[in-house]
């Protein structure tokens, strides 16, 4: 009996389980949003298939190929092709399924994609002269139609390739997401589902086989991309990385950015690396060349060899060797920021901006009940520019000190209540209804009054303006104070070059060249104690950032951490 029309079902899970139901509910979403399905240029998906060696010049037919996530068949249909012409050169059996049943698995959730995607294959298959019954039963071998994490596989594959699917936790279903977790070690704080792809993957593979991904890059450098950077450091070789920054790989634009990685089950220290390539199948073909040739031509300029990319759970520094050289030194020599005295921290998310936020004079509650708000577009000249609006302050001020009793306020309780069926909406409030109106970030009024810096969190370049202590960031800025560094010759050094070495090494670009100046990356900027700054050098710090002069910036930072002649000339050197 065809299995096309049927879900896969586990064996250990009764087939109307909390699971399966979860399960069933994303086989039949609905736009490719909800999938986080995006779709593959030919010319990319062939330049995977050459780098990770799945080339017609090698005996297919005795290996094994996994697609996990194959969509309308970008990987898969090429994979395909080239499994049929070395087959159809003769030296086998003849007998579709008996040479070619182990040669390839493909798994599909989305129910309607796979039924569309098996009869383009099907098809395929008759007109490379297979019987339309072979064809039929091949495709049932070949083809899976469930959740590639929880799918029943064979053991090991010589290679996994594709583009996993970009899905947010908080799309999956509970239940189900809880049982990736159960399976899955690399499953940390927010990781998106290609991560969990990625590991799944990587433990197919057979002793010398070869995963070949595009996906977003963020997992190399995030946080929540941690467990899995030290599954790869701990047992597999990060052959080549290429950055897909402002390259159309999709069909479709996409906010983050991706990149390729073919990762191999073998010992390996050095990861050949290139950056925005050409779409263009020969100019691909040239530098599929150079990132598998045995040894790299001297005087190739397409790619670079990096040693150590992979350093357990260490984001991915995949930038030249020199710019690498100066990050590790700067690593080794200087404490990081939050060492030093400073803090980062970000702004008031409320989960109700149009009930919490408004002009600020028009907030109709207690005085000491709302405060002047700083937003981004405030700050876009480089200076604090107020546009008057405020955010109502629902705490008590003091450590500990929760929510203050609305009947002490009867202004702001009649304009909370008048607001109410908003507010009361939000999760944080059907989590503990007693405490509906209160923000999903807690309020510390005394950092209003608090001198700090403002950081937009997605930025083109750095961006640091001074408060001298007048509002309270919203939650699309992150702020610094600082207990002994004073706050504008610390300004100095965040708009310098320096700062951007940190966060372009530490955090992954969005569309645009844009950069994520998030507290995560902030954190790890590396800044000497103030009792080792000169007097002198204090100075021109605190006055190259009171005249914005990013300039002067440079060149008091550069001195500040002593850089070398060929440190500097590294700075300039920044293809990534």
């Amino acid at each position: 009996m065809s299995t096309a029309n049927l879900l896969v079902s586990q064996p250990f899970l009764p087939d109307l389980c909390p699971i399966t139901a979860a399960v069933e509910s994303l086989a039949n979403a609905g736009g490719v949003d909800e999938r986080g399905a995006i779709f593959t240029r030919r010319e990319v998906v062939d330049f995977i298939l050459d780098l990770c060696g799945y080339t017609t010049d090698k005996p297919l037919h005795r290996h094994g190929l996994l697609e996990p996530s194959f969509g309308d068949g970008d990987f898969l249909l090429p994979a395909i092709d080239r499994l049929l012409e070395v087959w159809s050169r003769g030296g086998t059996t003849g007998d579709p399924i008996q040479d070619l049943g182990h040669c390839i698995r493909g798994v599909e959730l989305h129910r309607s994609t796979f039924r569309r995607t098996r009869a383009v294959i099907v098809a395929r298959l008759v007109n490379a002269g297979i019987g339309a019954d072979k064809a039929d039963e091949l495709a049932d071998v070949w083809l899976i139609h469930g959740d590639f994490l929880l799918a029943e596989l064979p053991a090991s594959f010589d290679w996994v390739i594709g583009n996993p699917p970009y899905v947010r936790q908080e799309l999956v279903p509970p239940v189900l997401m809880a049982e990736y977790r159960r399976r899955y070690t690399t499953i940390y704080d927010r990781a998106d589902l290609y991560v969990p792809f990625i590991e799944r993957g990587l433990r197919l593979l057979a002793a010398g086989g070869v995963l070949g991904f595009i996906c977003a890059d963020r997992w190399m450098k995030n946080r929540y991309g941690a467990k899995l950077r030290a599954l790869v450091a701990a047992q597999y070789h990060l052959r080549a990385y290429v950055d897909m920054t402002d390259t159309p790989a999709f069909q479709v634009d996409v906010i983050a950015y991706p990149a390729i990685t073919v990762v191999a089950r073998e010992r390996g220290r050095i990861t050949r690396v290139a950056h925005r390539p050409v779409i263009e199948a020969q100019a691909l073909k040239e530098l599929t060349r150079h990132l598998t040739e045995p040894k790299l031509a001297e005087d190739c300029h397409l790619v670079r060899e990096i040693a150590s990319v992979t350093d357990r759970t260490e984001p991915w520094i995949l930038d030249s060797t020199d710019r690498m050289d100066l990050l590790r030194r700067l690593e080794r020599e200087f404490p990081v920021l939050e060492e030093t005295g400073c803090k980062v921290g970000i702004g008031v998310a409320t989960g109700a901006d149009k009930a919490f936020i408004g002009p600020y004079d028009e907030l109709d509650v207690e005085d000491d009940r709302k405060l002047p708000l700083v937003m981004t577009r405030d700050i876009t000249s480089g200076h604090v520019v107020w546009r008057g609006q405020g955010v109502i302050n629902p705490f008590n001020d003091g450590p500990g000190s929760g929510l203050v009793a609305l009947e002490d306020y009867p202004r702001l309780k009649r304009y909370l209540e008048d607001r109410k069926e908003v507010i009361a909406r939000r999760h944080c409030a059907q989590k503990s209804p007693a405490n509906w109106y209160r923000t999903i970030d807690r309020i510390t009024s005394s950092l209003t009054s608090r001198p700090k810096l403002l950081i937009p969190d997605i930025k083109g370049e750095a961006q640091i303006v001074y408060d001298e202590g007048r509002f309270y960031p919203h939650h699309n800025l992150y702020f610094v104070t600082a207990e002994e560094w004073e706050l504008r010759a610390l300004q100095a050094v965040l708009l310098s070059d320096i700062t951007r070495l940190f966060v372009t090494s530490y955090s992954t670009k969005m569309r645009g060249g844009f950069l994520r100046f998030q507290a995560q990356y902030l954190r790890r900027i590396r800044l000497p104690y103030w009792k080792n700054v000169s007097a002198r050098l204090r100075r021109d710090l605190q006055l190259a950032a009171e005249t914005l002069d990013l300039t002067a910036c440079n060149q008091a930072a550069f001195e500040l951490y002593g850089l070398t002649a060929g440190e500097l000339a590294s700075l300039g050197d920044n293809d990534s």
